[in-house]
């Protein structure tokens, strides 16, 4: 059985007449890794601050193991706490850098060295412990931070923004390399981001905050899949989005008469269809349409279709399908795509 490590119990920051976090409860059981998503001013950095002891809460309680965190300083509170500009020190080596939190905590010199030469061989840094930080590249910089946090062995490691400061190709080796590190030492992680891409592949659970307050959490899968609302679907990148009456299986929408899932209840809704969903049809079989523009995204071709009538659409398409800018189209809808939103 699981047991919660972190709990916050209607957390309540408040800036002066704006809430930044409003009567949040959220629980992380001990080994989940869990990364908040949320555009700026979400409240996601203000949460990790708040759990870490670096902003006091108004109303509401934070605990870790059970124990309420109200008056415990930062430094006692047993986290380890990993920022996006890394702020290593620059006047210390890799291993000085690393074995901070140790010597903080009375280690001996023995002790240290033994437990720098592990985490520097964990992540991917053996024998690094006598370079300067700064002959370092951002991708090792990031590695050192990391390792730094990891040595007082924290039961809860916070990340805050880990890879924002990274190029593409570098985040996405680095989040796959994290998410086999913490499986690997069982660690509990906390982690805000606002890289969906990122949250999706290192989280266990996905939690989207919207002024203050969740709006969704759930697996990368269910928030994916089915996002809560309107404004999760469009923080994901979902923009095909319209009013709906349901009604006898299907919706009366702005692009026609749109399928949805058995057991849709009738009535009047917003629903999303993925642009998975958006299929390339023969003439006079569907809705027609002009092709706006097409997008590489790598493993598909984003399709921007206008109607002649109804908001923009985008299709996914392959890139042997896609179709050129200004022809003419006709798609159809499937309802396994098609999401009614609350």
């Amino acid at each position: 059985m699981t047991t919660d490590l972190l709990s916050l119990r209607e957390a309540t920051v408040r800036f002066g007449a704006r809430a930044a976090l409003d009567a949040v409860d959220l629980a992380v059981a001990e080994h989940e890794i869990v990364c908040v998503l949320g555009p700026s001013g979400s409240g996601k950095s203000t949460l990790l601050r708040a759990v870490a002891g670096l902003q006091g809460l108004d109303a509401g309680r934070i605990e870790l193991d059970g124990r309420d965190q109200r008056g415990v300083p930062a430094h006692k509170r047993g986290v380890g706490l990993m920022f996006q500009d890394h702020q290593l020190f620059p006047q210390r080596d890799v291993a000085g850098n690393v074995a901070f939190g140790l010597r903080m905590r009375g280690a001996s010199r023995g002790e240290q060295a033994d437990r720098v030469a592990e985490l520097l061989e964990l992540v991917g840094l053996p024998k690094a412990q006598r370079r300067a930080v700064a002959s370092l590249s951002g991708g090792e910089q990031q590695r050192v931070a990391l390792a730094r946090a990891l040595a007082p062995r924290p039961r809860l490691l916070m990340l805050d923004e880990p890879l924002g400061q990274l190029d593409r190709s570098l985040r996405e080796r680095l989040v796959v390399e994290l998410r086999e590190l913490f499986d690997e030492l069982g660690t509990t992680v906390l982690a805000v981001t606002h890289d969906q891409g990122e949250a999706f592949a290192l989280a266990d659970r996905v939690v989207v905050m919207r002024d203050g307050r969740i709006a969704q959490s759930g697996t990368p899968l269910e928030v994916w899949q089915h996002p809560a609302d309107e404004f999760v679907a469009r923080f994901l990148g979902f923009d095909n989005v319209t009013e709906a009456t349901v009604s006898g299986g299907a919706a009366e929408t702005a692009w026609g008469r749109v399928p949805v899932p058995e057991g849709t209840p009738a009535g009047r809704c917003r629903i999303l269809v993925r642009p998975a969903g958006v299929r390339l049809v023969a003439a006079d079989e569907g809705l027609p349409c002009e092709v706006t523009a097409r997008t590489f995204r790598g493993t598909h071709v984003a399709v921007h279709l206008q109607p002649k009538e109804g908001p923009r659409l985008e299709a996914a398409c392959t890139l042997r399908e896609a179709p050129e800018v200004g022809e003419r189209v006709e798609v159809a809808f499937d309802a396994g795509d098609v999401v009614v939103l609350g």
